[in-house]
This record gives structure tokens, C-alpha cells and sequence, in this order.
């Protein structure tokens, strides 16, 4: 409308070339031209200022609040040293020393430039960190300047940090600046400074990149004019911002410095057109400031920036022989130029993205809207204590079915995300490797991010593999020798059978109990890690319980539904420790018929024939298990004793025998094993045990072995024993591993996973909403209304309503504004 306006007086003056002259025009219709196009200028300066004004108060709100709005904004980028705040600083029309503080390395600077007729003297005000308001007007240079040195470095202390993408912003009023809103970057660095991370030039990179990149942004790319286009350094960084600089403008700075090395025109010419660097649409502004730095008026700051561009001016028209195509570069010379270009630039960005900023703003204010109806509705359910009993059980219902649904097999939340790795598993756990195993356990799947029941079942199939891969562990020969000699001396016709399957039970209570327990506790963990995975789904999954409200507001409530669940899994891993500890003890119990079910020898080879004789033998000195034992004997092998002619078995007192010779000595029979057992004097039971009747019967037994050794001619305690010293401690061993790999085998094959499985997995399915309910409903008001009411629920929300009606008032204000600009369009 205003460039309507200004174009009709254009053409009521074009001459008509078929009519005659016109009539020249009045005095008062002369007056009454001039003053419709005032009229229509002011109107149309009145729309631009109103629509910076929105935009600016847009900015701010997106600032506080966070918001992502497209705004279109201006981004200065470049080196250090390029001359950025040089150029700020002649935008504002005065001087702050801004250079002298550095804000530019540190943290951006949002300066929101008003043009005010009326501020002969600059006002400079701070938005607060972390609210939209602005704080009071600020008049003097230096203190701007120390306000933005004190909050760059309080907050960089505060998070640690030698950089800070959160903005600084500046609203600056003043007669003398143009309608324009810059931010200005950290310049770039190839070195970090003594005392700095070494990665800050990078962070300050990445910072800018994620600054400038957003398509509503236009990019204000500065670089020194000594620098030669084949040799810019940031210019690929520029193109990797705005590849087709579409975007950009370019100033070269310092354009004074370079102009003594002009003496052609087509020298100037071909500096300034930049060809084969930027294409042949892109055109570069050329801009020197002054340098003088010694304190002088703002009216004489303004004064200087003019004559520099005179002085420019005037050395290309008069120092260069031919002058410079002015026609095509002189546009784009000179700071008042690129002045002019930013603020018609920005203010054509504007009036484009009204419409789309006022369709954005009438969304955001409809969501603001219902979040807070949202937080009306759980304050007033605070009251409603009926209402809230009805709300959290039908949440901790929800939980559950979510938890089972995991427990059956679910592949949502990505697994990706939220699943673990065994490695992870025994990292986050605090658990970590199996107890008495020495090598790496990797089940099948170790490797996938897995939870639920699938994580469940891994674990399982790890504790299996764990097991398997344990030997029996190698007993002392002190142990073997207190076993077996105690069983020897209780007489019998199974010692060692018994002596071994003592240590096979031991072995498996001491070895066995602690990778149990390990397993219960790894499963428990699997368990409680999907409690999370319950919430993520209950957030983004229809439920099927109707009207479900949500309760992330209420903190306490969710921290005691999650301190029950946790509860409950530890309650049922100590039962299962129990359950799985009474199948250990079971199978480990000396009436368990385990050892005897199958014949034990049948895979040890000779041991069989050797452990008949030693089974039957009752002697206990006549053999040493030590390490020196087998050489000893071995020495004194088929040698009597010395007082041997002067003993008397304990059955027949009264009668001796003649020591046999060395060559009356007869070598016993290896005993088949296909003998009928009892032909040792020993019943045997049905199920295998050996049951040799008792002590009552034991000095008979004793007699019967004596008589059946002399019968036979034979001393077995020196042929069988006294010499195979050493082979009896690997028998006995070797046994005892058959007895534990028989133990582990019913452990792990009939008892645990059943245990395991009917433990864990059936409560959460069945029980689990019965005992969450019970512990966390089954109380009376008082303490039922002590999860909502407690520190920080209510507050909780009241805080976050406050911010979101704070919110709600710019942004309304925000889209009056707009849709009044809109209309005016």
C-alpha cells in the first residue's frame, strides 16, 4: 500500500507525448502532492517500525521461554580481528568500548537496534537472564560494557565452560541507529588461548555453524580486505553454512587498507567483482570506520564514519587512473550503503514472514492453552482425593499392563535405545562378572540391546552357560584324607564312594550357591530395569484403561509407585534365593539318591576295579595320602611289619600264624565287576546304597575281611593301597567331579529355571497390580494424599502454571501485534 502510495505522484508527472503540455499546477495542489506523499512515507516508516517492534518482542519471548520461531534475523560472523564490533558499534552510532571486553569470543550478543527520535542520548537495556523482561536503562559506555563482561564470565563459571551459545541480549534506543537486529557471533580462532581448552576453537566453530545455519537467518560474513579470496580461510566454512550464499552478505572490512594498492582500474575492478570466488551475482560490500580509539563525542564518532566514506570515495574517483565502474560497484561502497541494504533487508524478511509468524504464534498460543488446563485440572484433582485414588490406580494399572507387555515380548521402545547389551547389563548393574568363573561369559545374543522377557531368557541362558563352564573344583589332599579316613574308620563296604560323594557335595554348596544367587540378583535387575521402559510406553501408547490422566506432575506419587515395584522384585529375588537354596540343599543332602542312580565308575575306566578293593578295605594306617606317601610305601612294598609276628587280628586272640617269606607271597585277584556286590559281605538296597548293617555288625565285618585276607594269602593294605597312595587321591578326585557333574546337572536341567521362571515372572504377571495396590491404596486419606501434597508435587505445578501464564501473556500480546500488521498489510 505505501509503495503504491509513493509511485502515483511518479506517474501523474510522466509526460504525455500526444497531449499538449499540462497546465502547470497550483500552488496549493502542489501542496496537497507533497503532503500525500509525507503522508504515505510516514505510514509506511510507521508499518516498518511497528513490525520491528513485534518482531523484537517476539525475539525476546523466544529468548526467555525458549522458543524456536523462525524470526528472521541477521547473524554476523568472521575471524577475530575482522572488524565485527567495529561495524556494531558504527550501527549503533556510538561507541561502548566493546572491543575492549571481548564479547564476541565468549557468548552471542543479540542487539536490537530501535531507531527513537526522541533518545538524542543512547539507552541501553539488558534483558534478564532467564525471564523477558529488561532491566533498567543504562546511559554510560563503560558500564555497558562491564555488564556484558560480568554476565559473560559469571555465566561461563557457572556451567563450567569457555564458551556459551546462550545469548546476551541489548536493546538499544537512539535518534541515530537504524531498525536492525544483529547477533553477534564468537569470532572464529585457529588457536586456543593460553589458559583455554584446547577445543575451544572448535566449540566456538560449532557454536557459530548451529547460530547461522537456521534458513530464516540471513548471514553477515566479514573478512579483512587484506586477505586474497584464494586464500580466505573461513570461506568454507561460509559455504558450508549457505552454500549458495542466497543468504549471505559479504563486507569486506578495512577496505582502506587496500586501496594504496590500486593503481588501475581494471585492478579495482577485478578486486571488487571477486570473480571466480563468490559467482556473478554476489556482490560484496567494501567498508572502512574509523580508527581513531581516543575518546570523542558520539556526534563526532557519526562524523568521522561519513568522511571515511568521502575519503573512499574520492581516492577511487582521483588516486586510480580510470576511476572504478561506479555504475556497478558504487552501490555497494561505503558503510551508509550497507546500512541501508541491512535494514530495507531485514525489513522485507519481515513483512514476508508475517503471515507464517502469525499462523505459528496462533498455534503456540493454542498449546500454551491446553497445558494449562492440563495443570488447572491435576491442581484441582489434589483437592478431589476420591477423584485421585481413582486416576493412580488406574495409572499403576496402566504401568502394569505395559510391564507385562514387555515381559511377553515387546519391541517398543526401540530396543536400540532402551535395550542393553550383556556388557551393559553387568556394567550399569554393579555386579559384573560370575563368581569363581576365570573366563568371559558370552551367551548367545550378548551382543543385541535386549530387554524384558528377551533380556529375561539371556540371562538365563548366561547362568546355564556359567555353570557348565566350572570343573569341580581341586580339593587338598588334608581334605580328602579327613573324608575318607573318617568314612574308613566307620567301617562299611563304601568309604571312598562316600568320601567322594561328601566332597562332590561340598564343592557343589560352596560353588554352586554363590552363581545362583548372582543370577537372582541379575535377574532382578533386568526387572526393575524395565519400570522406565513402562513409563516411556505409557506416555506414548493409548492405554486400554479409558481415561487415564496423566500424572508426570505427580512427583511423589511416581517416586512411591517406584519404590513399591522395586520393592516387590526384591522381595521376590530373596524368595527365589530361598526356593533355589532348598533345591541346592536337596540335591546336596547325603539321603539324596542322586550319586546312585546311575553307576558313577562306568566312564572312569580302571578306577572301577580299584575302587571295589578300596571300598572293602578298613584299615586306616596301612595307607598315607601325602605327598611323600607313595615313595615311602613304595619302598617298603609286600615288607610286613617289623612286630607283625606278635599281632593278633581282633577276632582271634589266641591264634598266630608264621610270617610268609617273600616268596610264599601270593598276589590277589582283581575282583570282577560282574560279581554280585554282596560277595564282600554287603547288602546292597534296591536304589544302589550299600547298606552294611550297622556298628552293631562292624567287628564281625572286620573278622570277615581278616579271615577272607588270610584265606586269600594276601596283605591288601601294602599291595592295594600302601603303593597306590597316589593313584587313590586322583581316583577319589575324579569321582567326586562325576558326583558334582551329576549334582549340576539336576540343578540346572530340573530345578532352577522352573524355580527361576515360576519366581520372577509369574508374580509380575499375576500378582504384581494386587501388591503395588495393596501397599500403595490400601491406607486411609491421610497418608494416601501424603504422595501428592508432599514438598515439592503441588509446588511443582504451581511453578510450571506461573511460567506457562507468563508465556501465554507475550505471546497473545505477540499475535495481537501481528494481527494487527497483518491487516495492515
Amino acid at each position: 500500500m505505501a509503495a503504491s502510495a509513493l509511485s502515483s505522484p511518479a506517474v501523474s508527472r510522466t509526460p504525455n507525448p500526444k497531449s499538449a503540455a499540462a497546465p502547470p499546477q497550483s500552488p496549493s495542489t502542489r501542496r496537497a502532492v507533497a503532503d500525500a506523499a509525507s503522508a504515505a512515507a510516514a505510514a509506511a516508516a510507521a508499518d516498518s517500525k511497528a513490525r520491528f517492534e513485534a518482531y523484537n518482542r517476539l525475539q525476546a519471548a523466544a529468548v526467555a521461554f525458549g522458543e524456536k520461531l523462525p524470526i528472521p534475523e541477521i547473524v554476523a560472523i568472521g575471524g577475530q580481528s575482522d572488524g565485527k564490533s567495529s561495524l556494531l558499534e558504527a550501527l549503533l552510532g556510538f561507541r561502548f568500548n566493546v572491543r575492549e571486553v571481548e564479547m564476541g569470543t565468549r557468548r552471542p550478543l543479540v542487539l536490537q537496534m530501535v531507531h527513537d527520535p526522541t533518545a538524542l542520548e543512547p539507552r541501553c537495556r539488558f534483558q534478564e537472564e532467564d525471564s523477558e523482561e529488561y532491566g533498567s536503562p543504562m546511559v554510560v559506555a563503560s558500564a555497558i560494557a562491564d555488564l556484558i563482561k560480568q554476565r559473560t564470565e559469571s555465566h561461563l563459571r557457572k556451567i563450567q565452560a569457555a564458551v556459551s551459545s546462550k545469548p546476551i541480549v541489548m536493546r538499544a534506543e537512539y535518534a541515530h541507529c537504524p531498525n536492525l537486529t544483529i547477533i553477534d557471533t564468537p569470532g572464529f580462532v585457529l588457536k586456543a588461548k593460553r589458559g583455554e581448552p584446547e577445543s575451544t576453537p572448535d566449540d566456538i566453530l560449532s557454536m557459530v555453524k548451529s547460530l547461522a545455519t537456521p534458513p530464516h537467518r540471513l548471514v553477515l560474513f566479514l573478512q579483512q580486505s587484506s586477505v586474497e579470496w584464494c586464500s580466505s580461510i573461513w570461506l568454507d566454512t561460509l559455504k558450508e553454512i549457505d552454500p549458495t550464499f542466497r543468504r549471505t552478505m559479504i563486507v569486506i572490512s578495512k577496505f582502506d587498507n587496500r586501496l594504496k594498492e590500486f593503481t588501475e582500474r581494471w585492478e579495482v575492478d577485478t578486486f571488487l567483482s571477486a570473480s571466480g570466488y563468490l559467482g556473478d551475482n554476489i556482490h560484496p560490500f567494501f567498508v572502512a570506520l574509523p580508527k581513531d580509539r581516543g575518546t570523542i563525542s558520539n556526534e563526532e564518532f557519526r562524523r568521522q564514519i561519513c568522511q571515511v566514506d568521502i575519503d573512499v570515495l574520492r581516492h577511487l574517483r582521483d588516486n586510480v587512473k580510470g576511476g572504478f565502474s561506479e555504475e556497478k560497484y558504487g552501490s555497494h561502497i561505503g558503510f551508509s550503503c550497507l546500512r541501508k541494504y541491512l535494514e530495507s533487508e531485514l525489513q522485507k524478511r519481515y513483512k514476508e514472514a508475517a503471515p507464517a509468524t502469525l499462523a505459528l504464534l496462533e498455534q503456540r498460543c493454542s498449546e500454551v492453552s491446553m497445558e494449562l488446563t492440563r495443570l488447572d485440572s491435576k491442581l484441582q484433582a489434589t483437592s478431589d482425593v476420591s477423584q485421585l485414588r481413582r486416576s493412580a490406580m488406574l495409572h499403576a494399572a496402566s504401568i502394569c499392563t505395559h510391564l507385562r507387555a514387555l515381559l511377553d515380548g515387546a519391541a517398543d521402545p526401540a530396543p536400540e535405545i532402551w535395550g542393553k547389551t550383556t556388557e551393559e547389563e553387568q556394567m550399569h548393574s554393579g555386579i559384573g562378572s560370575w563368581p569363581g568363573i576365570n573366563m568371559s561369559i558370552k551367551p548367545a545374543n550378548s551382543t543385541l540391546k535386549l530387554y524384558g522377557g528377551a533380556a529375561f531368557e539371556r540371562v538365563m541362558h548366561e547362568f546355564r552357560c556359567a555353570t557348565y563352564s566350572m570343573e569341580c573344583p581341586q580339593v587338598s589332599r588334608e581334605k580328602v584324607a579327613n573324608i575318607l579316613l573318617a568314612h574308613a574308620g566307620r567301617g562299611g563296604s563304601s568309604g571312598l564312594t562316600e568320601a567322594a560323594a561328601e566332597i562332590a557335595r561340598e564343592a557343589a554348596r560352596s560353588w554352586l550357591a554363590p552363581l545362583i544367587d548372582t543370577a537372582c540378583d541379575r535377574l532382578a535387575f533386568v526387572l526393575q530395569s524395565l519400570f522406565d521402559l513402562a513409563m516411556e510406553r505409557n506416555c506414548n501408547k493409548d492405554s486400554q484403561y479409558q481415561n487415564v490422566e496423566d500424572m508426570d506432575g505427580y512427583i511423589g506419587f511416581l517416586a512411591a509407585l517406584r519404590c513399591s515395584y522395586y520393592k516387590f522384585v526384591k522381595e521376590l529375588s530373596k524368595q527365589c534365593k530361598q526356593i533355589v537354596r532348598h533345591h541346592l540343599d536337596s540335591v546336596t543332602s547325603p539321603y539324596s539318591h542322586i550319586c546312585y542312580e546311575n553307576d558313577p565308575l562306568s566312564g572312569i575306566g580302571s578306577v572301577a576295579n580299584s575302587m571295589n578293593r578300596f571300598n572293602h578295605f578298613t584299615g586306616v594306617t596301612s595307607f598315607d595320602l601325602s605327598d611323600s606317601g607313595s615313595a615311602l610305601e613304595e619302598a617298603q612294598e609286600n615288607m610286613p611289619p617289623k612286630d607283625q609276628q606278635h599281632m593278633t587280628p581282633p577276632t582271634k586272640g589266641n591264634e598266630s600264624k608264621d610270617v610268609l617269606r617273600e616268596s610264599q607271597l601270593t598276589v590277589p585277584e582283581t575282583p570282577s565287576p560282574d560279581l554280585p556286590s554282596d560277595i564282600h559281605g554287603g547288602k546292597k538296597k534296591d536304589n544302589g546304597i550299600p547298606n552294611d548293617g550297622g556298628p552293631r555288625k562292624r567287628h564281625a565285618r572286620m573278622a570277615a575281611y581278616t579271615n577272607r585276607n588270610h584265606h586269600n594269602n594276601s596283605i591288601i593294605g601294602a599291595d592295594d593301597i600302601g603303593s597306590k597312595s597316589g593313584s587313590s587321591y586322583s581316583t577319589i578326585c575324579a569321582i567326586s567331579a562325576r558326583y558334582f557333574g551329576k549334582m549340576r546337572e539336576v540343578l540346572i536341567e530340573r530345578n532352577v529355571p522352573s524355580a527361576l521362571n515360576s519366581g520372577f515372572l509369574t508374580p509380575c504377571r499375576e500378582r504384581l497390580f494386587l501388591a503395588l495396590g495393596f501397599e500403595l491404596f490400601a491406607v486411609n486419606d491421610d497418608k494416601f494424599m501424603d504422595m501428592f501434597v508432599a514438598p515439592g508435587a503441588v509446588d511443582t505445578i504451581q511453578n510450571e502454571r506461573q511460567s506457562l501464564l507468563k508465556r501465554q501473556k507475550i505471546l497473545l500480546s505477540c499475535l495481537n501485534e501481528f494481527k494487527n500488521i497483518s491487516r495492515a498489510l
